[in-house]
Parts: C-alpha cells; sequence; structure tokens
C-alpha cells in the first residue's frame, strides 16, 4: 500500500495552522518510554517554558495529554463538584461550551451573556459574582468563534475579591497575545498547541494556582474523570515522577521544539508579527468588501471575523471556501452558531 500522502494546505482557518517543520522533524525523532530519565528532563523543560509562556511561577503547570477541550474539562472537573455555583461568560461558542462541561459536573451554571463579537461587560460579571456567590468564575481570554479579545483583569479582580477561584480559556491566545497567569490572579488555565504556538493538536498546556491545587485536596467526592484528576497528575508531573497514563512522547517532543522556537523569536516579536499580519491582511481585505466584525479595541490580531461581501454571500460562502481549497489548497473557518454563513474566520 502507498504511504499516506495528505495534500499541501496553507492553513488559514481558526485551527489547526500549519506547524513549523522543525516541530515535525522533532515529532519524528526515536521515541524513548515515558519514565525514561532523558525523557523526563524534556518534560522538565517544556513544563518550565510552559511557566514562562503562560506568565506564571505554578509548579502545577504542565502538559495534559489531550486538546484544549479536554484541558477546559480538566479545569472545571477538577475545581468543581456537584452542586457548586459557577458563573461563566458566555460570548460564543466556547463559552457556550464551558456552560455545558460545567453542568456535566453537576455545578449549577449562571451565564453573563454577551452579544457575539463582543466582550463580556465587567460590571454584569461583577453584579452575577455578588449575587450568587459563586465556587469558579470561567471565562475565554480570545473567542475562537468570534474572534473578540476580552480583557481578563477586571472580572478576575471581582472574582478574586469574592473568594471565586478564576478559570480562564487561552486555547486561541497563548504566545498570540500576552497572557500574565499570576499578574491576574488566574488560578487555572488551559490552551492548545495547534494555534499560535505552530504544532500539530494533541496536548494542552495548563496551569493550576497553589489555591486550586488546595481547592482539589480538599474535595468532598473523587474528580469524576481519573484521567485528568490533577492529584493524580501531579505524581507524574511533579517531583515523584510516578506513572499515571503513557505520556505522548512524539508531542511532548514537538511542543518542546515549539517553545524554543517561541523563545528564539521572543514573545514580544511574536506578538508584533500576529499585530502587522492583522493589518496587512484587513487592510488588503476591506477594499474587496470584507467588514472587520469586532471593534477594532477588541480584535484579536491572530485571528480575524470578517463579515462576508454581498458577491460571496450571492455565490454561496461554502462553496467560495471549497474552491480556495481545491484550487488554491488554502483553508478558511466557516462562521459558527449565529454567525455561520456570514463571517469567514482567517
Amino acid at each position: 500500500m502507498p504511504p499516506i500522502a495528505p495534500s499541501a494546505r496553507c492553513l488559514l482557518g481558526p485551527g489547526p495552522s500549519n506547524a513549523n517543520p522543525r516541530v515535525l522533524a522533532a515529532m519524528s525523532r526515536p521515541l524513548l518510554g515515558h519514565l525514561d530519565p532523558e525523557f523526563l528532563a524534556e518534560v522538565d523543560e517544556v513544563q518550565e517554558r510552559l511557566r514562562r509562556v503562560l506568565g506564571t511561577s505554578n509548579p502545577m503547570t504542565l502538559p495534559l495529554s489531550c486538546t484544549g477541550s479536554g484541558g477546559m474539562e480538566a479545569c472545571l472537573a477538577n475545581l468543581l463538584e456537584p452542586g457548586d455555583d459557577a458563573v461563566v461568560g458566555v460570548a460564543g461558542v466556547f463559552g457556550e461550551r464551558m456552560c455545558e462541561v460545567a453542568s456535566r459536573v453537576g455545578a449549577r451554571v449562571h451565564r453573563v451573556d454577551a452579544a457575539w463579537g463582543r466582550v463580556l461587560d465587567p460590571d454584569a460579571v461583577r453584579e452575577a459574582i455578588r449575587r450568587v456567590q459563586p465556587r469558579v468564575v470561567a471565562f475565554v481570554h480570545a473567542e475562537t468563534s468570534t474572534g473578540a479579545w476580552q480583557p481578563v483583569d477586571e472580572i478576575a479582580a471581582a472574582a478574586r475579591e469574592a473568594g471565586a477561584l478564576v478559570v480562564l480559556d487561552c486555547v486561541t491566545s497563548l504566545a498570540g497575545v500576552p497572557v500574565t497567569l499570576d499578574e491576574w490572579g488566574i488560578d487555572a488555565a488551559y490552551s492548545g498547541t495547534q494555534k499560535c504556538l505552530s504544532c500539530p493538536p494533541g496536548l494542552s498546556p495548563a496551569s493550576f494556582s497553589a489555591r486550586a491545587v488546595e481547592r482539589v485536596k480538599a474535595r468532598t467526592k473523587k474528580v469524576q474523570s481519573w484521567y485528568l484528576d490533577v492529584s493524580l497528575l501531579s505524581a507524574y508531573y511533579g517531583t515523584e515522577r510516578v506513572y499515571h497514563h503513557t505520556a505522548p512522547i512524539s508531542a511532548i517532543f514537538g511542543l518542546a521544539e515549539a517553545l524554543r522556537i517561541v523563545e528564539e523569536e521572543g514573545l514580544e516579536a511574536r506578538f508584533a508579527r500576529h499585530r502587522r499580519a492583522a493589518e496587512r491582511l484587513v487592510a488588503g481585505l476591506v477594499p474587496l468588501g470584507f467588514e472587520p466584525l469586532v471593534a477594532e479595541a477588541h480584535r484579536l490580531p491572530m485571528l480575524s471575523s470578517l463579515r462576508l461581501p454581498p458577491r460571496v454571500l450571492a455565490a454561496g460562502e461554502a462553496s467560495v471556501r471549497k474552491r480556495l481549497l481545491d484550487r488554491h489548497g488554502i483553508e478558511v473557518g466557516a462562521g459558527l452558531g449565529p454567525l455561520a454563513g456570514t463571517i469567514w474566520r482567517v
């Protein structure tokens, strides 16, 4: 049988993005055992580099063996127990998903909604926190479904004043815009590797504060997921290195190389590159009739959501995207939810 030979694509959608060739080369290196000292030294390096890009000193910072949605579930399933109250900010698909995951854990979910393409109103979230006195406040830093960039500091401060734990979705924001977990006072955050890290999907960089770890230890019931239980994972990703599950060796090699590339470029230079690319993209597409969905003050530099011009709508936006893919090898993302058929995400 012939070997698998995927077509070469220019991945301009919301993720996955094209992987750096150095990352792909690192993933093809010979396997080591998941308890091999050489591999564990690589894990140590990955954890330290993740702390730097996440802006934290949390010892419990690790690459979870799952995608970003698994990271979301890990954070919420560890910090919430049945009957707990959670205030969740919803301004797109991934805020909605946070509500779904928290509900499945058994929490009482209290939504604070914003129109898709806009950001949460800190005063509305603060009022919900005052009224509910929740165990957890959760929201999305960079909403992938809309391209909106949510300010963090006011909401996180209001949550901490009320004694709530703060969970932040950084799937799209990590290594694309500044992420400073300790400065903001975030208790649990998760991300993905397939967006601004230019790495294939499969790992979820995550970090848990000391408060979050203490909350897990103080639970009255076991964490719903054995696989994502932080109290068990800490034995492998901490100093003990006790077997929990077989870590995805090749994926961690890829992440290790991706993080080296980030540090070689420098975070500030990387952020500036994303800004320049976004400015040029929008400047080129606006004269063609595309309009940014998000106000400039809250527009993500690494993901542009664009309202479609009449001629694209008339031709059928899905057929135009298919033509881009089939003829030119270019993938762009469609709209989701109420924005389906009206925007592209680039």
